[in-house]
């Protein structure tokens, strides 16, 4: 599943390095994907829509099995 998740995530990058940001993949456990949120979108105030809106919905469209996406800060 790890490979199919970031597989999706190289297909949404262009559409974060486009506004100066990027993602990174933390972990899948338990049907939630973590994900890190980098460059611009770390702290903008859209990242939560970003999250939600575009990384949330195409991972879970793609994958019914994963139930939440969440954005981890190290």
């Amino acid at each position: 599943m790890e490979a199919k998740i970031k597989e999706a995530l190289d297909k949404i990058r262009p559409f974060l390095q486009n506004d100066g940001g990027d993602v990174e993949f933390v972990e899948y456990k338990d049907n939630i994907v973590k994900v890190k949120l980098q460059g611009h979108c770390a702290g903008c105030p859209g990242a939560r829509m970003t999250l939600q809106g575009v990384i949330g919905r195409i991972l879970m469209e793609s994958y019914p099995e994963i139930k939440g996406v969440e954005a981890v800060e190290f």
